[in-house]
């Protein structure tokens, strides 16, 4: 890093960070080797202005932003970048860079007229290579009081991972990953097959390692989130849980730099506080974890149903709802997960034979064929071999149903949908209304079914009780463009809670909190319940200077100037 780019960030630093000198920063990027990188927006190159300042842009830049703008490959690997874009906007002023994601070829937003600024995207990101690094950056925020967040891949539906002004500790290049067929966590005598990732790994190169050594693990169904991070960390659920149990179930260490600077293990026998907080209480909030050890299974067959309607209809949708309803209970105890979003369902589970899945799925085919024979839709009836089989195709299909999932803007809300709403002919009529309801507002509705409906919980993990009697998991969901307006923004965060509040009036207060809505009411107990008021106390013992914070977190300081481009 040069000394000049130091300079500049000294002198446009937002006011309230403004108590690191030039020493400090450049004392701080020689202790991380020299790994201090810049925190500029994606698509700058293709602006002749950043923060105020003309430049030059830079065309083959540009080519390269614009053909990767929709890519989470390309953007998870960009300490500056963020797969949901409002997260590198400062929402409440407008300040920006950002393309069409509808058309990032179009040249309008990035013409000589508009302006291009760094927003909530931090200042600098430490490229994270080793616990010393994270140790520096504790001792650098400390000192200096400059805010400090934590950043991944950039898959995060609340900005937890970005703040204006602030400094990023960037994990993404931590990708040591191994398995030991006797694992024993430490301090511990019992051992398990298990697999150990570095906070940088991601879903695709776990599944692909995981199939190359012949064993199975639970995880998202988005190919590039980290394994170790904000999923683990905030529950964790998976197409795979309602048998095999969410990824908190199932994580059996953490390897963790809490705020004072300390390398705690934290597992069933030591740190035990520290290991339930993890499992459920959030990312960024009791430290930085740089690896985690989960239980591997042996490989599964998955079978599964793929149903696509093709020309949609109110009509077509109220008796898929219907059918999913009927059979909620039921295929929930013949496990099965699976996904359902816009006309599109996939349904699994790992439980059944071809023969039994068939026979489980009646009411679904028979709703296939007659779309089928008029037209309306298609379906297939599938057996996969792994799970990696399975995610492949599963993959390909959602981004031929749903396009690609990065790139935009996104208001979101969830809730979770327990068993009581499907026991008796009157709940189950009062939640397919709620469902038609929701899906009249906002039609992106997204069922996660992946709740671990049939895996016995032991109540030691931090996550809301309320997923241990959960069916669905459900969102909602409003994008917008570069060019909304800050009214356009808030009608859409007013949108998504209006329709969720159709389920909200049906269902326990429960939501998921990496998924709930950026002005969830009461988000202490939608997202922990019981749990907050002893999450809380662990928060204090572990950071009681309040080093990390983010938004809705456990303790969080709402009125923090690191929230000031929220809306």
């Amino acid at each position: 890093m040069q000394l000049s780019t130091f300079y500049l960030f000294v002198l446009f630093l937002p006011s309230a960070w403004a108590t690191a000198t030039l020493r400090d920063w450049r004392d701080l990027n020689a202790t991380v080797g020299g790994r201090l990188i810049e925190g500029v927006p994606f698509s700058g190159p293709c602006f002749s202005n950043l923060d105020g300042h003309d430049k030059v842009p830079n065309p083959s830049a540009c080519d390269a932003v614009r053909n990767g703008y929709d890519d989470e490959l390309v953007r998870s690997n960009v300490s500056g970048a963020y797969m949901i874009t409002q997260w590198e906007t400062c929402q409440r002023s407008g300040q920006q860079c950002l393309l069409d994601y509808l058309d990032p070829k179009n040249p309008s937003p990035s013409l000589p007229s508009q302006s291009c600024n760094s927003g909530s995207i931090p200042a600098y990101f430490v490229d994270v290579r080793s616990a010393s690094d994270v140790v520096a950056a504790f001792n650098f925020t400390r000192t200096t009081s400059v805010p400090l967040v934590i950043k991944n891949t950039g898959h995060d539906y609340k900005g937890r991972s970005s703040a204006p002004g602030s400094l990023a500790l960037w994990t993404h290049n931590l990708k040591n990953i191994s398995y030991d067929a006797n694992f024993t966590p430490e301090g511990c005598t019992k051992s398990s097959p298990a697999l150990t990732v570095g906070a940088g790994v991601q879903w695709q190169q776990a599944y692909q390692f995981a199939d190359a050594h012949n064993f199975t693990i639970v995880g998202g169904t988005d190919r590039t989130v980290g394994v170790s991070g904000g999923w683990v960390q905030g529950g964790g659920h998976s197409a795979l849980s309602n048998t095999m149990g969410m990824g908190i179930d199932r994580v059996l260490e953490f390897k963790i730099i809490t705020p004072d600077g300390e390398l705690r293990v934290a597992n069933a026998c030591q740190n035990t506080d520290l290991f339930w907080a993890l499992r459920g209480g959030g990312g960024g909030t009791f430290g930085v974890v740089l690896e985690s050890t989960t239980l591997v299974s042996p490989v599964v067959t998955v079978q599964a149903i793929l149903l696509s309607i093709t020309s949609s209809t109110v009509n077509l949708t109220e008796e898929l709802y219907s059918i999913m309803i009927d059979n909620g209970l039921k295929w929930a105890d013949d496990g099965y997960g699976g996904y359902v979003s816009g006309g599109t369902a996939v349904y699994l589970t790992p439980k059944l034979t071809k023969e039994e899945h068939v026979e489980s799925m009646a009411p679904m085919l028979e709703f296939g064929k007659r779309l089928n024979a008029t037209g309306a839709g298609v379906y297939e009836v599938l057996e996969f071999p792994t799970w990696l089989s399975f995610f492949n195709v599963f993959t390909e299909t959602e981004l031929e149903a749903q396009g690609p999932p990065v790139g935009y803007s996104i208001a979101m809300a969830s809730r979770l949908v327990t068993r009581a709403n499907f026991q008796t002919p009157a709940a189950r009529s009062e939640l397919l209304k709620a469902l038609l309801a929701a899906t009249a507002q906002t039609p992106t509705l997204l069922f996660d079914i992946t709740a671990p409906s049939s895996f016995p919980g032991d109540n030691t993990t931090s996550i809301s009780p309320v997923w241990r009697d959960a069916l669905y998991h459900v969102t909602v969901k409003v994008p917008w463009n570069w060019n909304a307006t800050t009214d356009e923004k808030l009608r859409a965060y007013d949108l998504v809670n209006t329709s969720i509040n159709h389920l909200r009036a049906i269902t326990p207060v429960a939501s998921y909190s990496n998924e709930g809505a950026v002005h969830e009411p009461e988000h202490e107990k939608a997202f922990w319940g019981s749990n907050y008021e002893r999450l809380l106390g662990l928060k204090y013992k572990y950071d009681p200077e309040h080093i990390l914070d983010c938004w809705q977190c456990v303790g969080w300081e709402s009125s923090s100037p690191r929230f000031s481009c929220y809306l």
